[in-house]
């Protein structure tokens, strides 16, 4: 059995027995949840306790990757400045799109009150930023302040920085730089591989008390949060076509056709990874050169992940419309901010580590309470499919369109040639 498996049946059991127990002693099942609801807490502090270097390290590694890729050659650099361009263009959607969903069809209030009384401990983290705070605390005057009090918009800046510094660095203290930070995400990554294999437990006992305070109603909630955030990536992938029609200048049906079995290895892996050989063939066949495709596609894989930015706003904005925190301008802004730019980290991560890692940060940065995210994950499966195959659609659209773009311009540069 997956581990995302057992995952998934602790919050199933959790809930059900919370809501089991509610119904023959209602004073009983919540006296319980004065044992449980410590032992959910005390997980998720486990999984909070490496968001800090772990975000530090990713970026540092992240950045260092499409830095070298960049200089790689201008084929490559083109690649990474457009999968910068619609990192951002996809959160800035999900920033207008996801709140709008939420307008169309909202939680029903019933539930979304039942869900806040049962998280009692679900609070803003940290000081709520308006839009004036936006600008005044980007850039941190004090990066050890900025987190140790969780102000990970600033610091998220600053490690940015700082992993732009280090590319600019000589081979040799780039190269010690980087490999130090390296060992330090493999190191959080090994502790939160251990913080995973309680995550049963942990998830048993935040559903129970879930279960125990909502009923019926946190399955609702459950699965209204996957179409809606599921609808996000959903979105994203759809962009892929018009990227391949109109950058590309292939047909709509040849495109859908050809990325077809790239798209059912992603669903059958949920793996990027796993799909690149089928995206090499694609791309091929659509008209990039294999040595194009050759160079751009693992970068893609590596560094690039069209709907995570957009998705984990989507998460942070569902979580904050679950427990009623308001997100106003400087809200909304710091989380595109903190989204678009921590997403370069989230490099090669299984899909549950990425979500606590890409996530909470985004979360915090907006003031909303990441206590839910121990529910989430336990479902995020099925989110995930969509990032996957947003993934693989949009990083074969990409490379075709470069791919057809170089080839064009060799053929143009060779008739030039045989002219003179």
């Amino acid at each position: 059995m997956s581990q995302a498996t057992r995952i998934l049946l602790a919050l199933v059991a959790g809930l059900l027995i919370g809501i089991a127990l509610a119904a023959v002693d209602p004073k009983v099942a919540i006296n319980i949840t004065g044992v449980t609801q410590p032992i959910g807490a005390a997980w998720l502090h486990g999984l909070q306790m490496v968001i800090v270097p772990l975000i530090v390290g990713l970026l540092v590694t992240g950045v260092g990757a499409a830095a070298d890729a960049a200089r790689a050659g201008k084929i490559a650099l083109r690649a990474v400045l457009s999968f910068v361009v619609i990192l951002w263009a996809t959160t800035l959607m999900s920033a207008l799109v996801t709140p709008l969903l939420l307008d169309l069809w909202p939680l029903p209030a019933d539930w979304s009150a039942a869900l806040r009384n049962a998280l009692p401990s679900a609070q803003p983290v940290g000081k709520v930023p308006t839009l004036a705070d936006f600008f005044n605390t980007i850039v941190p005057s004090n990066v050890v302040s900025a987190a140790a009090s969780d102000a990970f918009l600033p610091l998220t800046v600053f490690a940015l920085a700082f992993a732009f510094a280090i590319t600019q660095l000589a081979p040799e203290p780039r190269e010690r730089l980087t490999g130090l930070f390296q060992a330090l995400t493999d190191a959080m990554l090994v502790i939160i591989g251990w913080i995973l294999k309680l995550a049963p437990v942990g998830v048993f006992a935040l559903a129970y008390g879930v279960g125990a305070r909502t009923g019926a109603a946190a399955f609702g909630a459950l699965l209204h949060y996957i179409i809606i955030v599921s609808s996000i990536g959903f979105i994203v992938l759809l962009a892929g076509y018009p990227v391949a029609m109109i950058g590309a200048r292939v047909s709509l049906t040849r495109f859908a056709r050809t990325v077809a079995p790239a798209q059912a290895v992603a669903i059958s892996t949920q793996s990027s990874l796993a799909s690149l050989p089928a995206m090499l063939e694609a791309t091929e066949e659509l008209g990039a050169p294999p040595a194009t495709a050759g160079i751009i596609l693992p970068i893609a894989v590596a560094i690039f992940r069209a709907t995570s930015p957009a998705m984990n706003l989507a998460v942070a904005l569902y979580v904050a419309h679950w427990l009623g925190v308001p997100i106003g301008p400087g809200q909304l802004a710091a989380g595109v901010t903190t989204a678009a730019i921590t997403t370069m980290g989230s490099v090669s991560l299984p899909g549950t580590i990425s979500f606590i890692a890409s996530v909470a940060p985004v979360a915090i940065a907006m003031g909303v309470p990441i206590e839910a995210l121990g529910l989430l994950v336990a479902v995020e499966t099925i989110p995930d499919l969509f990032r996957t195959v947003g993934n693989v659609t949009m990083d074969t659209a990409i490379t075709t369109f470069w791919g057809r773009r170089t080839a064009l311009a060799e053929a143009r540069a060779a008739e030039a040639a045989n002219r003179l």
